[in-house]
């Protein structure tokens, strides 16, 4: 028998432990790396081509405090605004579902293509949407998640605004990183409110050189006003968001070392009962000239072994697992991508192995100290 074979025939000795050690890391596993991905969306939100360039403007109260319209005119006189679009969210449900997973926004039809460049739609089909207020332009995962068509109805319930929408589908977008969303008419929510108010200004800045000047010069041509702004890049709009969720990362992070630790356990725990099991036949391979190096390698290769399959099953199939399904539709539109990388990928296998070599350390230095007659009077 070679050395491999020992190995091997040693490690599934126990088949049905052995099964299920490596079932233990497997799921373990994949619970970490799901945790790993959860923590990277939620520190790094995808972002589209003109992230860099693009600027949100809120009130400097709250998000949840309007603006004034009547600020449009100066934002468009600072020097490196490409751009400028007001932009309001509607917050309405659709038919009649608890949880609506696309968000509605009022906007200047015109203003919002030239800062949301990359959200294309045909021209005709755009054209149609600025001469018709009571229009609205729906993302293509809407259109087609709902069976929609152009000409239908889109019939919106208000929830934060006392109000309810009955828009005619004009235009389609589709090409950017959520086309889920609807936009309809600014100019239509200002006639139903009686009042020109905006929930935040969207700019597009002329460079990537000039977006940090550009806030700067927003933030300063509203303060000590009735209507302060923060003027923030649309990364840390998004991040602010995330805020609002409390430490969640955190939370995480925690969560991930206290499967790690349990694992640990689990692990040693294993390995210390299966060598065990086996001191007369290690007792009998010390009388035979064996040395501890070679006694240790021995169970090393064995731990090793089980935890590098175990990773390849777990960390494999999380990975298979989010690269073939919807996410979108299996997080019921809370995320738009899941997207497990290389980095993930390695922080699990050496996670695993790791543990594989902890794991064999207790049950080496149990043999190690053990004699060859001690070792031969134990039981089987």
């Amino acid at each position: 028998m070679t050395i491999e074979g020992f190995v091997i025939r040693n490690a599934l000795r126990n088949k049905r432990r052995a099964a299920l050690s490596v079932l233990s890391m497997a799921v373990s596993l994949a619970l970490l790396v799901t945790l790993l991905t959860l923590r990277r969306e939620f520190a790094l939100p995808p972002e589209d081509v003109g992230a860099s360039l693009r600027i949100a403007v809120r009130n400097k109260v709250s998000l949840g405090v309007p603006l004034p319209a009547r600020q449009l005119p100066v934002i468009e006189r600072i020097p490196g605004v490409a751009a400028v679009t007001p932009f309001t969210y509607f917050g309405g449900k659709f038919r009649d579902q608890d949880f609506t997973p696309f968000a509605q926004f009022a906007v200047d039809p015109t203003r919002f293509t030239n800062v949301f460049v990359e959200a294309k739609a045909s021209p005709e089909e755009l054209a149609a949407w600025i001469r018709d207020r009571t229009s609205c332009v729906v993302g293509r995962n809407t259109m087609e998640k709902y069976g929609l068509k152009l000409g239908d109805r889109m019939q919106l319930t208000g929830t934060f605004y006392p109000h309810d929408l009955d828009l005619k589908i004009a235009a389609v977008y589709e090409g950017s990183l959520d086309d889920r969303n609807v936009f309809f008419h600014h100019k239509l929510l200002d006639e139903l409110q009686g009042t020109s108010m905006v929930g935040t200004w969207w700019v597009r800045a002329a460079s990537a050189e000039a977006a940090s000047e550009v806030i700067r010069a927003i933030n300063q041509a509203f303060a000590n006003s009735s209507a302060e702004v923060r003027a923030e890049t649309e990364r840390a709009f998004q991040m602010s968001f995330v805020s609002m969720w409390g430490n969640i990362q955190t939370l995480i992070q925690r969560i991930a070392y206290a499967v790690v630790f349990t694992l640990l356990l689990v692990t040693v725990s294993t390995m210390s009962m299966a060598v065990r099991e086996r001191f007369r036949e290690l007792a009998i391979l010390k009388a035979l000239g064996f040395r501890r190096r070679e006694l240790f390698a021995f169970i090393l290769a064995e731990s090793f072994g089980l935890a590098l399959l175990g990773a390849l099953l777990g960390a494999g199939g999380a990975w298979a697992f989010f690269h073939s399904v919807d996410i979108g539709k299996l997080s019921n539109g809370i995320f738009l991508y899941f997207e497990v990388t290389p980095r993930i990928l390695g922080i699990a296998s050496l996670v695993a192995a790791t543990l594989g070599i902890v794991a064999s350390v207790p049950p080496a230095l149990a043999v190690a100290r053990t004699s060859v007659v001690a070792g031969l009077k134990t039981l089987d």
